[in-house]
């Protein structure tokens, strides 16, 4: 980010400066499930790109590091990812924003609004496992997008299945058509390099402790005959040449071309393979990654696509982080620039308020940290400071009123009531399951007409909940209890065309629900009337009952996804 130089400003108009800015930036996401190591190939990503010197790999605690992308104290002492970060880092003249997100399952809701705000993925997968189920998951989504996968067949390092193996299951499990990029040299079943097929290069490596630094390299420059150059037979044991041999024919043979109309669509995924924990393998998928991943694409809206390249500035907002500074207690709204150029202190139109705002602090980040920005273009992400005013999925612009499409909301499965240890801290369990609730870490549920109670708190895994807990001792001083609840699934109201009605108007008594057996009744964090059921069989009484109320299972609709596979 940052402003151009004014060299490059005299020399180029302002459309072919915005031009050449915009096809710098890469934004993109890591997809994964659990374990398949997201965060040490994150972690790695960065190491190369020279935003960091020493890379802090979730099993390498010894060498002394922590990961950057992980920051709250909860994923530093589980080694796992909880709250989507933005990473932002150059790399061969662009500009990368990755946006990390959760790997766990129970944090998918968090994973699904990232992946919204990025224009391509990284599909990581174990050489042992291959597709697994939360990567099925969030692949559905990038479908959906018809966003760019690439995708990254990680700890060749270890025993693992036969690559022939993952690409057919790449294939026939996910329904996309594959191109292997690298392919992995194997000798006695230790992983010594990879092919280049583009560049017809082996490339060896040599393992650094912990796989902490960049790894040394060794790259052979191959003839017009690839594999079959004699130059290969002093470095490679005769047994495994004659098998890389055969297994590049036999890829060869199939005569596919990586087509990039088909990867621009998400249609074929080049594959890579490599190992993130000793480094092998990665700058050759970066370099490619960087060279193949198209520029932003256009984004579609109430008033039809917003090419990136259009002069008005656009954003919406993807994600809010109260607390990232706990000495300040600030809250962060996290934009995805879609459109046009950002200039600090610009008036823009905040489209859900119908006002007029200012920003004056954009900021850019590198987990928690972070540093003031003079402007953003579209494929950026920019950080700002939040009093209050935005909601996940609000649009900014500098032009005519739309909106972008909203953000996918996904009913809770798990509901909880949050009662306060200390009476004299209600004020700031209040303000803590507000912030939490608005920034998407939960749904938070509240009595209607105003009555006081304690809050419930619907999340879509277990695991959110001791989050919420940690989060609220950690940063608003409260200590709680998490009482477990019987309901099992939440309902929004429609009514016409909208699920935003009032709690009097929305033609159920959600103040006597509960009394009735017919459900909860509660608000939601937008003050939507939202009824929880213990069960199908409660909804389906409550449907008879009330004939003429519409229950429906998202809060705010988003696009429809595709049967899970």
């Amino acid at each position: 980010m940052g402003a151009a130089s004014p060299d490059l400003d005299a020399a180029m108009t302002d459309p072919a400066l915005l031009e050449h800015e915009i096809k710098k930036r890469k934004t993109f996401s890591i997809i994964s499930h659990p374990d398949a190591g997201k965060t040490t190939l994150t972690e790695k990503l960065l190491l190369y790109g020279g935003a960091i010197h020493m890379a802090g790999a979730i099993k390498a605690k010894k060498a002394g590091a922590h990961t950057v992308s992980d920051w709250m104290e909860m994923e530093r002492d589980r080694g796992i990812s909880i709250v989507s970060s933005v990473l932002q880092f150059p790399y061969n003249g662009c500009l990368m924003n990755l946006v990390d997100t959760p790997g766990h399952v129970d944090f998918s809701e968090d994973t699904y609004r990232a992946l919204m705000a990025t224009d391509a993925a990284v599909m990581l997968l174990d050489c042992a496992k291959g597709v697994e189920r939360q990567t099925k998951k969030l692949f559905r989504v990038c479908r959906m997008r018809k966003i760019p996968i690439f995708t990254f067949v990680n700890k060749m390092d270890r025993p693992g299945r036969d690559p022939f193996d993952l690409i057919g299951e790449v294939e026939e499990v996910l329904g996309i058509g594959t191109y292997p990029v690298t392919w992995p040299v194997l000798e006695s079943g230790r992983f010594r390099g990879v092919y280049h097929r583009f560049e017809k290069t082996i490339t060896f490596f040599e393992q650094v402790a912990h796989g902490s630094e960049r790894s040394p390299e060794r790259v052979i420059t191959l003839n017009e005959k690839g594999v079959h150059d004699p130059v290969l037979e002093p470095l490679i044991g005769a047994d495994a040449l004659k098998s890389l041999r055969d297994e590049i024919e036999l890829i060869e043979a199939a005569g596919d071309q990586l087509d990039p109309a088909k990867l621009a669509t998400g249609d074929v995924t080049p594959m890579f393979f490599g190992s993130a924990l000793t480094n092998f393998g990665l700058p050759q998928f970066l370099d490619a990654f960087v060279r193949m991943l198209p520029p932003p694409p256009p984004r579609e809206s109430s008033k039809g696509p917003i090419a990136p390249n259009d002069q008005r500035f656009s954003a919406f907002v993807f994600k809010i982080q109260a607390n990232m500074d706990r000495s300040h207690r600030d809250r962060m709204a996290f934009l995805r620039v879609c459109s046009g150029r950002y200039e600090r202190g610009m008036k823009i139109r905040h489209v859900r308020l119908q006002r007029d705002i200012r920003l004056n602090n954009p900021t850019h980040f590198m987990a928690q940290e972070r540093t003031i920005v003079d402007d953003g273009y579209a494929g950026d992400i920019i950080g700002v400071f939040d009093p209050g005013m935005f909601l996940i999925g609000d649009t900014l612009t500098d032009g005519d009123n739309f909106a972008y499409a909203p953000l996918p909301q996904f009913p809770p499965e798990h509901f909880a009531r949050i009662t306060m240890i200390d009476p004299m801290k209600r004020k700031q369990l209040k303000k803590g399951l507000e912030q939490l609730g608005q920034e998407g870490s939960i749904q938070l549920f509240r009595p209607p007409d105003g009555r006081e109670g304690d809050a419930v708190v619907g999340a879509v895994g277990e695991l959110q909940f001791e989050v919420v807990k940690a989060r609220l001792a950690t940063e608003y001083s409260v200590e709680v209890r998490v009482d477990r609840l019987s309901w099992q699934m939440a309902r929004w109201i429609r009514k016409g065309d909208s699920v935003d009605s009032s709690a009097r108007d929305c033609g159920l008594p959600l103040s006597r629900l509960e009394s009735l057996l017919f459900g909860y009744g509660a608000l939601d964090v937008h003050g939507n009337p939202v009824v929880l059921f213990k069960g199908d069989w409660q909804l389906e009484q409550t449907q008879k009952a009330y004939p003429d109320v519409e229950f429906v299972e998202l809060g705010i609709e988003g696009p429809k996804l595709e049967p899970e596979y």
